[in-house]
């Protein structure tokens, strides 16, 4: 499976369709990123959006909803029974398929970095991403909610964010940022309105209580329905499933003579917690997740759903279309330049040997991180210049006015096919400036992993000069020939200096 992280951010905004749809269309304005679901809580005022990506997406999309939320949701006029801090509240990253918790502990400092300095929000790292046990448990972190935060954070020096100003955001609150195992939120409703039961029967589930290790519950009173409610968070359903807890639920509300009339999940859950209420409730003897249709067309690749990104990229450029085609794979080969320069990074910083560049390579990382990201995208963009090319000879040209707007159209778009792969030169170049550091000062047992990343950049830059010459060809602006040739030059010099400097950097350790 390609790399997958799912984000669940919560917002405190559930009577506002508008709000929410504006906060969602933030988010998947990073293109690249799925919104799986969003739900919406009238009297607990609060929506729950959940969106999957690539990890190097995550904090980018993340990032636009809470710059969206801090425009259009105001902390001093919210009220909600949901506890609260602030108008992003939480923001959890769940690792899902080839990410591990260290790589998303790392996407939560980014992002509580970036939150924390660009819009000068309270950050609290929890759970694995926690800074202090203290911290550890988000309840703790939102002890006092919005109001105690913004009146304690200035004095109290517990209270003193991760990221950020120690000085509450009026408008935006503060929020908290973590690393997660997945959640299955799960309400509980009981057919009387008397809250102090369902106060009772939270505190006989949850753990701070004595309860269940994996469960964090709260009584609340749904007035609108007339009933109450028991609302949870099941941190680990796999120690703490489902039906444990409700038929807990079910037991102590018969202690006080009422029944449960119905259950709800808010957001998503994962398969396998379903299948385990199936198995307990049908008693199910010798069952397997392989007898579920669905699993078993998945396992088995039917239906496409097996093919990766990668598998159909190379599929494009094996067919008899011509693009993607040159442009495209130099762009990819010098993302994997990037790709692999950051990995480098990855496996030097932490290291106590590595200590005295830790900063330097972090640094590096990060910017390895973005150039791969742009070179990814450019892979797209150099198809799309090649089709706009295409489309342009395809203008009518019966009339002289038509056979000038056309040949326009032409001089236009090859111009912009061959800025597109110049581009792609330009980025391969920085990758090469990277690659070299880490060649010099990176983990020495990943010397060979520097050496290639060097080599896949110097052939990025080659590739791309190819598309820039041949463009250069159909091209009657003279001027732009010859600056654009000359730019061309100076690059693949310059491409063609540091791939030599990685070589022997690489050849001396090797």
């Amino acid at each position: 499976m390609p790399k997958l992280i799912e984000c669940v951010p919560n917002f405190s905004e559930g009577r506002r369709r508008e709000v929410i749809d504006a906060i969602c269309a933030a988010i998947t304005s990073v293109e690249g990123v799925t919104l799986l679901d969003h739900e919406m809580d009238g009297d607990h005022n609060r929506a729950v959006v959940t969106f999957v990506c690539h990890p190097q997406l995550a904090v980018e999309a993340a990032f636009r909803g809470y710059q969206k939320a801090a425009e259009l949701i105001d902390m001093r006029t919210h009220k909600g029974e949901h506890p609260r801090m602030g108008a992003c509240d939480v923001c959890p990253f769940i690792p899902l398929s080839e990410v591990s918790i260290e790589d998303a502990i790392e996407l939560a400092n980014k992002l509580g970095r970036r939150v924390g300095e660009e819009l000068q929000i309270p950050v609290y790292l929890y759970e694995d991403a926690a800074s202090s046990t203290k911290r550890k448990n988000l309840a703790n972190v939102r002890t006092g909610e919005y109001e105690g935060i913004r009146d304690n954070i200035e004095t109290d020096p517990d209270r003193k964010p991760d990221y950020g100003p120690s000085k509450m955001n009026l408008k935006s609150g503060s929020t908290a940022i973590g690393v997660r195992f997945p959640l299955i939120a799960f309400n509980v409703y009981l057919d009387t309105n008397k809250k102090w039961i369902a106060d009772k029967i939270a505190d006989a589930v949850r753990a701070l209580k004595g309860g269940y290790k994996f469960v964090k519950a709260l009584g609340f009173e749904i007035k609108e329905r007339d009933q109450v409610q028991i609302s949870m968070n099941l941190v680990n359903y796999t120690k703490t499933p489902i039906f444990r807890v409700f038929e807990t639920i079910k037991s102590e509300a018969a202690r006080y003579g009422v029944n449960v009339t119905s259950s709800e999940v808010i957001g998503l859950l994962p398969n396998d917690a379903i299948v385990d209420v199936a198995d307990f409730y049908l008693r199910l003897e010798n069952f397997s997740r392989n007898q579920i249709l669905e699993e078993k067309l998945r396992s088995a690749g039917v239906g496409g759903g097996s093919a990766t990104v990668k598998e159909s990229f190379y599929d494009e450029v094996a067919s008899s279309s011509p693009a993607p085609g040159g442009g495209s794979v130099s762009a990819s080969v010098g993302a994997l330049a990037a790709a692999l320069t950051a990995m480098v990074c990855r496996l030097t910083v932490g290291k106590k040997k590595y200590e005295a560049v830790k900063d330097e390579l972090s640094a590096v990382r990060d910017k390895a991180d973005n150039l791969r990201q742009e070179l990814i995208k450019l892979i797209d963009d150099d198809k799309d210049a090649f089709n706009a090319v295409m489309d342009a000879f395809k203008l009518p040209k019966s009339t002289e006015e038509d056979a000038a707007r056309r040949d326009a159209a032409i001089q236009k778009a090859t111009k912009g096919a061959t800025l597109t792969p110049l581009t792609v030169m330009k980025k391969a170049i920085e990758t090469l400036g990277l690659a070299l550091v880490v060649a010099q000062k990176g983990n020495e047992n990943s010397i060979s992993d520097a050496g290639v990343a060097g080599l896949a950049g110097l052939a990025a830059v080659e590739g791309a000069s190819y598309n820039v010459r041949i463009n250069l060809k159909s091209l009657a602006d003279k001027a732009f020939v010859e600056a654009t040739q000359k730019e061309m030059q100076a690059l693949r010099n310059l491409g063609q200096e540091l791939a030599a400097q990685v070589k022997k950097e690489v050849e001396s350790k090797l």
